[in-house]
This record gives structure tokens, sequence and C-alpha cells, in this order.
């Protein structure tokens, strides 16, 4: 009843949403001049989600520069999230340390620049001495440029060099037009022309795409963080397409003026442990009962509406190094009150509240509000490790990023992340796990981590690979470093005049040449 109480207010809301989106609408419409354009609403496209612009050198932005069409990489990824030619047609590795790509013929930059392996050494030197998470997986030690050919020499063997240069970081960008106002100049069919971080991203269609005419004469990439702000303004129509709704609006959209595309993705709801001394989580017996406590199945039934899987591992069931083949936690409320009360945390002073040596036992939860389902995580493990004897104090804010600099300030960070956005198991682990990963807040460390990364990062054999990703798992859960709720399916929904508007399991490629309004 409560749910569809909440699909009501949705409705109902579109009253209110229509009256404060209705000018922009008719603005559109009006100054379209008879050119066919398109409005996408994205709860995504923000700083929030470190996706400040569309320079894909800058932290996180390569997502916005890949999705809207501005930016190529060299690879891209199939629906199987297999490794297929793009601006790159072909590539040989030449040795352990040496890799030698040729460019497709006929391809300029949107500005009318020819490109060439020049233009790519170039890209590929400005992306590694302003990214860091680009230069720690790249490896590059130097690169030879001539016509069309280019050769990547690494600092150590590199055996998903691949899979790396098709994240959206290795959008091909042409450095000399330069980054202004974080803008960037691509191959794609779209061309950025006006940008307000956390408000808008307008695109023009490239009139001279490599890849054929673009449909569209005009795209706006709408910022709208609220789930029920962007429901009502596709249903009101000023939005022709959406992306990020809240799971318990699709009743609405489940009708023929709608089309919903839909995929199982490694995009998973997980939370990482803050093992900074003064931080609960330090306790192993206060990690082993969160990662026994939360219910993942019944936020899986009820708040993502079956829009998802339970999480074991890391990955989503399925590939060789798939979670379904690791050890992990179930939902066991009383052996988790058995940990803890051996562990020392009892409930003396009876307000259902456990305390060890004078503190009590409440756990900090961090989360931000743009992937509309984590509040509502919050919610859940707030409800379930209560009655385990936890109480969570949930800081649920769009400032995430800087919050969780302050190690004193959290002691659970609850994010959505796609987990293998590359289609190789290595991306997460030196993102998040390793003693050196870039996004390691919580300052997890381990050695037998570390030395199992150091052999992956070496190994080429893709069996080899995933036996060592399964065991590189398996430490992660045994120490409940993380604990990992659930893989999402990704949805995009737009009217049904609007074609080939698709989901993708890698969660690039969202606007394409393809991309039509009928």
């Amino acid at each position: 009843m409560k749910k569809w109480q909440k699909i009501m207010s949705l409705a109902l809301g579109i009253c209110l949403s229509a009256s404060l989106l209705a000018g922009c609408g008719q603005e559109q419409a009006a100054s379209s001049g008879g050119q066919k354009t398109l409005v996408i609403g994205d709860t995504t496209f923000n700083s929030s989600n470190e996706e400040s612009d569309v320079n894909p050198h800058n932290a996180y932005s390569g997502w916005a520069c890949i999705r809207y069409g501005i930016g190529e990489t060299l690879v891209k990824y199939s629906d199987d999230m297999a490794v297929e030619p793009w601006l790159a047609v072909k590539w040989e590795n030449v040795d352990e340390l040496t890799w030698r790509f040729t460019l497709r013929d006929g391809v300029a930059f949107s500005n009318g620049r020819k490109l060439d392996a020049a233009a790519v050494k170039e890209c590929f030197e400005h992306l590694i001495a302003n990214n860091k998470r680009a230069e720690q997986d790249l490896k590059i030690d130097s690169m030879e440029a001539e016509g069309q050919e280019l050769t990547i020499k690494t600092k150590e063997p590199k055996p998903a060099l691949l899979n790396y240069l098709g994240d959206p970081y290795g959008c091909i960008v042409d450095v000399q037009a330069g980054f202004e106002g974080g803008m960037a100049i691509g191959t794609g069919p779209y061309i950025a022309e006006d940008m307000k971080t956390d408000d808008h991203l307008t695109l023009k269609k490239n009139e001279h795409y490599w890849g054929g005419s673009p449909k569209l004469d005009k795209i706006t990439i709408r910022t709208i963080t609220d789930g029920n702000t962007l429901s009502s303004a596709l249903q009101a129509g000023e939005v022709q397409a959406a992306y990020g709704l809240a799971y318990e609006s699709y009743p609405l959209f489940r009708n023929d003026k709608y089309v919903i595309s839909q995929i199982a993705t490694s995009r998973c709801f997980f939370g990482k442990m803050n093992f900074d001394p003064d931080s609960v989580c330090a306790d192993p017996a206060v990690r082993r009962a969160v990662s026994m406590g939360i219910d993942k199945e019944s936020f899986v039934a009820k708040l993502l509406d079956g829009n998802g899987f339970p999480a074991a591992g890391v990955f989503p069931a399925g590939p060789a190094y798939g979670g379904d083949k690791v050890k992990s936690e179930v939902y066991d409320p009383e052996g988790a009150k058995k940990v803890l009360e051996e562990a020392g945390w009892l409930d003396t002073d009876g307000d259902g509240i456990r305390e060890k040596a004078g503190r009590k036992l409440v756990v900090k939860w961090l989360t931000y509000p743009s992937r509309q389902e984590l509040p509502l995580l919050a919610e859940a493990a707030q409800a379930s490790l209560k009655d385990i004897g936890m109480e969570v104090d949930i800081n649920c804010t769009a400032d995430n990023n800087q919050a969780v600099k302050d190690v004193k300030g959290w002691d659970i960070y609850a994010m959505a992340n796609v987990q293998a956005p590359t289609g190789d198991p290595e991306y997460w682990f030196t993102v998040f796990a390793t003693s050196d990963a870039t996004k390691n807040q919580g300052k997890y460390r381990s050695e037998a981590l570390d030395s199992l990364e150091a052999q992956l990062s070496r190994e080429f054999d893709p069996a080899k690979r995933a036996r060592l990703a399964l065991a590189m798992q398996q430490v992660i859960l045994d120490d409940h470093a993380f604990v990992f709720c659930s893989f999402l399916k990704m949805s995009m929904i737009a009217k049904a005049n609007v074609k080939n508007y698709t989901s993708h399991p890698c969660d690039y490629y969202q606007v394409t040449a393809d991309l039509d309004v009928e």
C-alpha cells in the first residue's frame, strides 16, 4: 500500500512539476526551428558523481564524454563485454611490454583536425599527466606515433591494457583544442556546445561524423537529481527520455506511451568499511555482523521492485570470476548477534543498542541521493541492523566526495559502482581495494590482496586471471572489508517515438548517431 501511495504522489506531482518546467519545454520547442531535437533528463550528470564536465581527463567526467556521444575510445565493448575495434581497427601485442595499434582512416575530430597517431599520443600524454587512475592503470612508459600507427610501451606487463583503453577516460580528444570550461573536442557524433555544471549540457550534431550522419540536430542533457521531479518531467513531456529514474516509478511508464530499455549490469550497491582505528568498523566483529545483518533479498524484492539481484561477491554471477563462485556471509541476524556478544558488544542498559567499554555501537553511514535507491538501502540497513543492536546514523549528502575524505566522519560509505566496466576484473581492485587504490578511502590494507594483485597485473592467461580474481574476492570477503548488497538491472526510459535509446552492460554509449525521434 505504501508503495502505491508513493506512485500516486508521483503522478499527482506532475501538476506542480509541469508548471515549473513548462517554460523550459516551450522554449525548447519554439527554438527547434524544424530541427530534430531531444531532451534527456539524467540524475547522474553532476559533480556529486565526479562528472562536473565532459573533459575525460577530469576525475570521472569521461563517463559523460562517452555517454553523450562526444568522445570515442580506441576499443569498445560488445553486449557480452568483449573488446571490439572502434577508433583502432586492429592491434598487436608485440611482446609483454609493447602494443601496436592501427587507427581507423577517415576519422577527424569535430573541429576538423585529422585523427592520427600523433593526436592520440598527445591525448594519452595529457591523460596520464592529469588523471591518477589512468596513470596507475595504463603504466605507459613511452609512445611512438607514425601516421596511423601508434606503439605503446608499458613500464611493466599490462595484460588488461586493451580493456583499460576502453574506459571512458580513454576517450580520444584533441588536446591542442584545450579544455576551456570543462569542454572537450572528440570524434563522436555530437559536439558539446554549452554546459553548466549540475544543470545542463547542450549538444549539436557533428556534421562530419565518420560513422554517418547523426539523426538529431540538437540534444539537451538536463541534470535532474530528484527522482520524483524527473519522473514528472518525463510524464509531462518536458524531457523525452530519462536515465536514473527511481524503480518505484517504473509502473507509471509500463504502457504503450513509453519504451523501457533494460539490461543486467555489474553496477553494484555496496558499502566500504572504514579501517581507521577510531571507527567502530575497525573491529572485525562489527564488520562481520554488518555483513550478516543486511537483508539483501528483501532489499532487492521490495525496494528495488525486483530490478536487481542480491550480491555475494564483487562481481555478478556468470563470468569465470563471478561472485557465485565465492563464499560470503548470508543474512543471519541471530548469528550476527552471537558474533557481537562474543566480541563484548552487549546491551547493558536495555535501550536496544549495544555498547562496549562505554561506547555505543553507532555506525555512521555515508551515502548520496543521486542514485535513487541508495537512500532506501541506507534506511533498510538502518532497520535490519537495529534488530541486532546497532544504531545506524545516516548522512545522505550530495557533498559525499568531500565527506568521505574525513575518515572520522563515517564508518560505512555506501555507493553505486559498475564493478567490471572494462570487461576485466582487475579494474575494481585497483580502484577500491589494494593498498594504493585510488578510492580506498577507508585505508583497507591486505598483504595477501596486494600480492595477488601483483600476480594478476602480469598474468596474460584469462583462466589464470579469473582464478586470481576469485582468490582476491575471497580475501576481502573473509576480511569483511566490503559488504556487497545488490547488482542492478540498468534501465533507460523514453517516449515511444524515441528510437535507439538503448542500455548497455558497460553503461556507456547512451547517445549514438542512430538515436532518433520520429
